[in-house]
């Protein structure tokens, strides 16, 4: 049945039109996301899936491409095909590849709320022209939800700026649709030209453009992946981009299909990309981290990592189980509600879930902590508790480890403190520094197993895999433990990788395990570990600059080539 053929009525949901940006999540509008959140059915080209459904609710159903994003989807026509994944959206037992128009009319049957997500803008959409025609035919109410076109968002990314002081003029062209007319105008023009290609069709463009008028030595930039940190960017000009994808070996190329950005001009700032280019220049960028640590505790370090451009790959070393006899943490957290105690440290933020989750069992809140004072090893266990509404009485000055605790932690004072006991819940392989010194300083401590670290499962053969054969650029070792863990659930990392310890003794274990380390955090935290890391690869980048060699990952390496100790 056409789509034009349904006919209006209470039973038409309704359909958002959604631009989803050039590639980075991140550029989603907030509207976007908000329109997301309360989507029952998401349509999506393959390209821009991964980049919107992370805000969808969970439960949605999804249909998008399933086919290679760099091949026309519908032979003959041009138009976009998409497959049901999981759909209630029809009643086919098998996935069905279906016209998105005839798709996006079915899906928002029964007062469904569809979003339909394009790359790009949906007002530079062809076929999102076209659906949004099928439904306004048939009568469903739809809106639209404009994104940064990629002709814009992706030049923004590659440090070309489109228009200067003098204000040249901008024209777009997308090459696969343009007309001999459309060549013939924007050659005539001395403004800039943004060309939306594939990768082996830039050389084409480039001809069309010199037929066209334009001179051979007009200043021209290819941008592959733009706004992804697998962005890359080469600056030719029209005569002579051709043989640059050539010599460069980036052609010819099984991915020759891929979507570019070209931007051509005299204007275009093309010469200065050196100077603009803020983000290929990141301090970490396109590098592939290893963050061997649990799910909980990795997110906030993955997310500073991206913030230096670099893609963390999260592989928990460690799982965190429950203490095998669970009555010693049981009469502990009774004993604090009954004012047993006078302090409680948390030395980790598992600690502080664990505690969390004897309270949520016995019914309890934060309330319970009233007129107790209450310790925080470092800033990230302090913001575990702050979540939980605890407010820490304590946090250390200085180092944030064991020591440094005790460092601030006030003797035992019979005078100003009514009880003089401790309640101290952590890991069942933790040290024994803490309680020494509480003892030293004449506290009676409860030192509780409140949880037991175990070497997590290994992960899949293709991360091993890449692990030992050198496909991680570095790896962050955040204790000695993780060391130990990883090296015996995945093996040794390849040597071209970087290794980075957030501490002495962590990095004598690396070493012990044959690991050479490379970086080292300043103090024992890890997101002075991530600092490091990125001043590692700020330094190494600066260094082949001056050197006038070509700024490559260390993943890009020799495979066997020796690596020099750093001095970080």
């Amino acid at each position: 049945m056409s789509p034009t053929t349904l006919s209006a009525g209470p039973e038409h949901g309704h359909v958002t039109f959604l631009g989803a940006g050039p590639g980075d999540p991140g550029l989603l509008t907030l509207r976007a996301v908000e329109a997301l959140a309360s989507a029952d059915v998401l349509v999506a080209e393959h390209e821009v899936l991964d980049v919107v459904r992370q805000h969808a609710r969970q439960g949605v159903s999804e249909v998008h491409t399933d086919t290679d994003p760099s091949q026309d989807p519908a032979p003959g026509t041009g138009a976009p095909q998409l497959t049901v994944v999981d759909g209630t959206s029809t009643s086919a037992a098998a996935p069905a590849v279906r016209d998105a128009a005839h798709l996006v009319m079915e899906a928002a049957r029964g007062g469904r709320r569809v979003v339909r997500a394009v790359s790009g803008d949906p007002g530079l959409d062809t076929y999102a022209a076209e659906e949004m025609l099928a439904c306004a035919a048939a009568g469903v109410p739809f809106e639209v939800v404009p994104g940064i076109a990629s002709a814009v968002g992706v030049p923004a990314y590659a440090g070309v700026p489109l228009r200067d002081a003098q204000g040249a003029d901008v024209r777009f062209v997308d090459a696969r649709t343009a007309s001999d007319r459309c060549w013939t105008e924007v050659g005539a023009s001395d403004g800039t030209v943004v060309v939306s290609t594939t990768l082996d069709s830039v050389a084409a463009a480039a001809g069309e453009l010199v037929s066209a008028g334009r001179k051979p030595d007009t200043p021209m930039t290819v941008t592959v992946a733009g706004t992804t940190t697998r962005q890359r960017t080469w600056t030719a000009t029209l005569g002579t981009i051709a043989q640059t994808l050539k010599q460069l070996k980036v052609l010819p190329s099984p991915e020759g299909g891929r979507p570019v950005i070209a931007v051509v001009g005299e204007r275009s700032a093309a010469a200065q990309r050196d100077q603009l280019a803020w983000f290929e220049s990141k301090p970490l960028f396109g590098w592939k981290v290893l963050v061997p640590r649990t799910k909980e505790q990795a997110a906030s370090l993955s997310d500073q990592l991206r913030s230096y451009g670099a893609v963390p790959h999260e592989v928990p070393t460690i799982a965190v189980e429950p203490p095998r006899t669970p009555q010693q943490m049981e009469r502990a957290v009774k004993g604090l509600v009954t004012g047993r105690y006078e302090w409680i440290a948390f030395t980790s933020v598992n600690a502080v879930k664990a505690v969390r989750e004897k309270f949520e069992e016995y019914g309890l809140d934060a309330r319970a902590f009233a007129g107790i004072k209450v310790a925080a090893v470092g800033e990230q266990t302090a913001k575990a508790l702050i979540a939980f509404g605890v407010k820490p009485d304590l946090v250390p000055s200085g180092e944030q480890s064991a020591a440094g605790l005790l460092e601030d932690w006030p003797p035992y004072d019979p005078v100003f403190d009514p009880i003089d006991r401790v309640f101290l819940p952590r890991a069942d392989i933790a040290t024994e520094t803490l309680v020494a010194g509480l003892i030293e300083l004449g506290w009676e401590v409860d030192d509780v197993t409140a949880y037991r670290t175990v070497r997590a499962s290994p992960p899949p053969a293709e991360t091993r895999e890449a692990i030992k054969g050198g496909g991680f650029d570095a790896v962050l070792f955040t204790s000695s433990s993780t060391v130990r863990n990883l090296v015996g659930i995945a093996g040794k990392p390849h040597n071209v990788t970087v290794i980075a310890c957030i501490g002495p003794a962590t990095a004598k274990t690396a070493e012990e395990h044959g690991l050479r380390v490379d970086v080292m955090a300043p103090e024992p935290s890890v997101h002075k570990l991530a600092e490091a890391l990125a001043d590692f690869g700020a330094k190494r980048r600066v260094a082949a600059v001056e050197a006038g060699d070509p700024v490559t990952r260390p993943s890009e390496r020799r495979p066997g080539a020796r690596r020099r100790r750093s001095t970080t």
